[in-house]
């Protein structure tokens, strides 16, 4: 990769990082501390990182027992500064060697890494083509030592690139590869695979073994960097006979001098840290409520408050106070006597078996005391709360119609959670349900006012009920006139001959009031179906809103929250 495109990707790291530490923040509460445990490392790694020198490049030399890591540091010190033996394993403690080239703060990565100051070097010559370099010698990754293999472990995840250092017998042993290669094959950009001791390989031996290695590094999944590529350099060299020290030293002078490591290792460490919570936030497919699943959800709410049934009571309840309204004198009489036989009733009646009581899903009582289903309706069409075999409304009502509400919540909540990564499904269900805690109530409440507004009537009357009312009692007034004739004339009292005149208005009066009143009734058939919609529509949106208010609403902020956290985790993860 070019310098100034290596600058680019180090000037887009620290948007990520920002990015990962809101989403860490914002995770808290809804994930479990260990999923985030490795994102907080890589946050904590940042922010020691850019405190410390950004003027230095931390290379490490690793490899196994035996692949000349030892000897290829002191080639490139110019000086035996770590120790080689036979004896193995022989690098116990890790050793630096510090180019500064006159730049400060070598000496806090040196803490940093943990190096002991009687290990810290400089070259012995000044090599300002390495300048910024700190190289460390690190103890073998195989070492028998296991204090030795957790340091190299601890030591891998602190310093900017690594350069394994491998020989012609172990370069395809299965725990590098398995166990470092191809973990860290994100990391290729700041890896280097140096195939060392190639002095003792007869002829082209030394070109197969490389391209086996790049094979090997290839399916590892390492990136390799050819063509000017980005992605791990291979060189072969012999540390013993200095043959290829050169050109990696050319490489590491060059690699230091961009000076993009540190940022390029960072970068690698969010990638990681990306891929490992993608689970936790990639959602599958499209999240959110549809339109349709709302819709569904107050259809369930509207069947549990009885908001058709309560509908065509209201239209009944209209039709009865247009009778009522525009009937006969003597059928407005008969309408009171009912009510107050009626009323009766409802006094002598248990308390809660009577009309009165509210209750979720409850048939609603019209004109006469008829079910608002009417007939076998409501069980026939599976209405919540519908009465069989007589039973009185009360709590069984109640009982009856709570499973409705729950379905309708689970129901909701499932379309809220399709597609949710586990943790946010979970949360939404819990704001599901914690919103439902004490909804089969606050639709009771709402039922409860709907109920008593049916027992008020209808907000003012029609004119042409005073009008019908009128011509009622002007055909009443008929009615008794021509009675009363034909009685008189009966009785003597009036001519005889003249009881002919009272029976026309007396015909009319009779036949003319039941006419109108079968008039009125056909006339108020419309508007009484408009309010009995209007009412159905009211009780429906306040059920609606109810359940909106506690139970949709909760779920809407869960889903924000995870789109809140979705958009930090893609700026976190790159995308």
């Amino acid at each position: 990769m070019p310098g100034g495109a290596r600058r680019a990707a180090g000037e887009g790291l620290r948007p990520r990082l920002e990015a990962l530490r809101e989403l860490i923040a914002l995770s808290r509460s809804r994930l479990d501390g260990a999923v985030l445990d490795g994102a907080g490392r890589v946050l904590e790694a940042a922010d020691e990182r850019y405190r410390l020198s950004g003027e230095h490049t931390v290379v490490a030399l690793a490899g196994a027992t035996g692949s000349g890591k030892s000897s290829l540091f002191n080639a490139l010190a110019g000086a035996p500064r770590s120790e080689v033996a036979a004896r193995r394993p022989t690098t116990a403690e890790p050793v630096a060697c510090v180019w500064s080239g006159g730049r400060p703060g070598a000496e806090g990565l040196l803490r940093r890494l943990g190096v002991p100051v009687h290990r810290r070097h400089t070259p012995a010559q000044g090599s300002p083509e390495l300048a910024g370099l700190v190289l460390l010698d690190l103890p073998d990754h195989d070492s028998s030592a296991t204090a030795n293999r957790e340091q190299v472990d601890r030591m891998l995840e602190l310093v900017d690139a690594v350069v394994w250092v491998v020989d012609p017998e172990k370069y395809a042993d299965g725990v590098l590869h398995e166990r470092y290669l191809r973990p860290l094959a994100g990391y290729a950009e700041v890896t280097f695979v140096v195939l060392n001791q190639v002095d003792r390989l007869p002829g082209d031996a030394a070109d197969q073994v490389v391209d086996d290695l790049r094979r090997l590094l290839d399916e590892d999944g390492l990136a390799l960097g050819e063509h000017g590529e980005p992605g791990a350099a291979v060189l072969a060299l012999s540390a013993a006979t200095g043959e290829g020290v050169a050109e990696l030293r050319e490489a590491l002078g060059q690699f230091v001098a961009e000076r993009g490591a540190a940022d390029r290792r960072l970068t690698a460490d969010v990638d990681t840290a990306a891929e490992r919570l993608r689970t936790a936030y990639a959602a599958d497919g499209r999240v959110g409520l549809t339109e349709g699943a709302r819709e569904e959800f107050d259809d369930r709410l509207a069947e549990a408050v009885g908001a058709v049934a309560t509908g065509r009571a209201a239209e009944r309840d209209w039709l009865r106070h247009a009778e009522r309204a525009c009937g006969s004198p003597w059928s407005r009489l008969r309408a009171r006597r009912k009510d107050r036989r009626a009323r009766r009733r409802g006094a002598a009646a248990p308390r809660g078996a009577g009309t009165g009581a509210v209750r979720i899903g409850a048939p609603r009582t019209g004109a006469g005391g008829a079910e608002a289903g009417g007939g076998g309706e409501g069980a026939g069409r599976g209405v919540p709360g519908s009465r069989a075999g007589g039973r009185g409304p009360g709590e069984d009502g109640r009982a009856t119609a709570r499973p409705v509400v729950e379905q309708a919540v689970r129901t909701v909540a499932g379309e809220a959670a399709h597609g949710l990564p586990l943790p946010w499904a979970q949360a939404v269900r819990e704001a599901a349900v914690r919103g439902a805690e004490g909804l089969p109530e606050a639709l009771d409440a709402v039922a409860a006012e709907a109920e008593e507004g049916l027992r008020h009537g209808p907000d003012g009357k029609p004119r042409w009920w005073t009008v019908a009312a009128s011509v009622q009692g002007l055909l009443f007034v008929l009615q008794v006139v021509g009675a009363l004739w034909m009685v008189g004339a009966v009785t003597g009292v009036v001519d005889p001959a003249e009881w002919l005149s009272g029976v026309l208005p007396a015909v009319v009066g009779t036949v003319g009031g039941p006419a109108l009143t079968w008039l009125c009734g056909v006339v108020a058939r419309g508007p009484a179906r408009r309010y009995g919609q209007e009412a159905e529509r009211r009780l429906r949106g306040t059920a609606a809103g109810c359940g909106r208010a506690r139970v949709l609403e909760p779920v809407a902020a869960e889903l924000l929250r995870y789109r809140e956290v979705r958009e930090r985790y893609a700026v976190a993860s790159g995308v």
